[in-house]
């Protein structure tokens, strides 16, 4: 029982703060350009934010492994929560400046950087002691989640901005983030008495987890392609004469599957072999990006998004229950520390390269070039798996 209640408190902690951050999202942009007059700085909190997570490996160490319980992720939140709240502090005394917002991004980094992988640990801890195959459970449970906020945030923060509410949403943001680490305040440490041992690479954390190191790849690929869909679909939107509607129904779509997947996904990898899965599942996602590209209309790729929403929460779930199933304790925060490292390299990298190969070569065919990309990495994970498994017996 005392798991259960654990969980849930996780659990809502975390779909809290992330709606509130689908809000403030809308509003962060708005309010940076009308305190400073400046286009450029408005994306200073996001980029700042994503240099302590792509650092994590070297200075979160060991950081990462005292973030252990519930009152220490509390305490990350905090720090994180402060880092918020100075924006709307700053603009209602007119004082916001890009030095500040470059504070307060990197202070929301390193706060990411711990708190992610921490809270995804002690979920998965929660689960093991709850029963059997729960840990998998409470993580896909924790993405869907966040991908209710992903469909329905935008639009209320949109909303919400429309009727002149903007720094509110920061504010409401700050205190969702300090409300979810209260909640984590229930959750108590499990520690081992005797002499702590160095904490864990990412490296070392993989040794005898080849099949953790495949789904890192194939999701990597994807986080790496990404831009084709997001940033391709919204050029493609212009080219055409109607800016928007083409990520709105590719973003709505595969909103919509990645919902659907969340529902299924449990039994589909309780069934299966978890890294044949995760592979099948992005080749699969490759795929209906090409023919996004191939064949351009609002309803197609609307369609397609969707059919790629469900492929990628299964691989995602597929590569939870390669981590959960294989680590515990140390190893598991790292593991899922250097997961969170790969999906935020990946998709830093694809929008840095992105915009000028779709300059270069066009939308539809970005799209069409991203999702051989990915279907091929798929198919050659697939055919080393394969061989692997035939040296095995052999």
């Amino acid at each position: 029982m005392r798991a259960r209640t654990e969980a849930l408190a996780l659990l809502a902690g975390s779909g809290t703060a992330d709606f509130a951050f689908r809000l403030a999202q809308v509003a962060l942009p708005l309010v940076i350009l009308r305190e400073t007059g400046s286009v450029a700085a408005t994306g200073l909190v996001g980029g700042a934010a994503g240099v302590p997570v792509l650092l994590s490996p070297w200075w979160a160490r060991k950081a990462r492994q005292w973030i252990d319980s519930g009152p220490r992720l509390a305490m990350v939140a905090l720090v994180s929560a402060i880092a918020l709240a100075s924006v709307p502090t700053a603009a209602a005394l007119g004082v916001l400046s890009p030095a500040l917002l470059v504070v307060s991004g990197l202070l929301l980094g390193c706060g990411d950087a711990l708190a992610q992988p921490g809270r995804a640990a002690l979920l998965a801890d929660t689960g093991d002691r709850w029963g059997d195959g729960r840990a998998v459970m409470l993580l896909t449970w924790q993405d869907g989640l966040r991908r209710v906020g992903m469909l329905v945030g935008p639009s209320v923060g949109a909303l919400a901005v429309g009727f002149g509410v903007t720094n509110e949403l920061l504010w409401t943001e700050a205190a969702a983030v300090l409300a979810a680490g209260l909640l984590a305040c229930t959750v108590q440490p499990e520690r081992t008495v005797g002499v702590a041992a160095e904490p864990p690479s990412i490296r070392g954390s993989l040794q005898g987890r080849r099949e953790v190191l495949y789904g890192w790849i194939v999701r990597g690929t994807g986080c790496v392609t990404w831009f084709a869909f997001t940033l391709g679909l919204s050029v493609l939107g212009e080219e055409r004469g109607r800016p928007g509607v083409y990520l709105a129904a590719g973003m709505t779509g595969y909103g919509v599957g990645s919902l659907v997947g969340t529902a299924i996904s449990l039994a589909v990898v309780r069934r299966t072999n978890p890294v044949l899965t995760a592979v099948v599942a992005w080749g699969w996602s490759g795929l209906c990006w090409v023919g996004m590209g191939l064949w351009t209309t609002p309803p197609v790729v609307a369609l397609m998004g969707a059919l790629s929403g469900v492929a990628v929460v299964i691989g995602i779930a597929a590569i939870s229950v390669l981590i959960t199933r294989s680590s515990a304790g140390a190893e598991r925060r790292t593991l899922l520390a250097g997961q969170s490292v790969v999906v935020n390299a990946g998709s830093a990298a694809g929008l840095l390269a992105g915009g000028p190969i779709i300059a270069a070569v066009g939308a539809a065919a970005s799209l069409v070039g991203a999702g051989l990309v990915t279907s091929g990495v798929a198919v050659l994970i697939l055919i080393r798996c394969q061989t692997t498994k035939v040296r095995e017996l052999v």
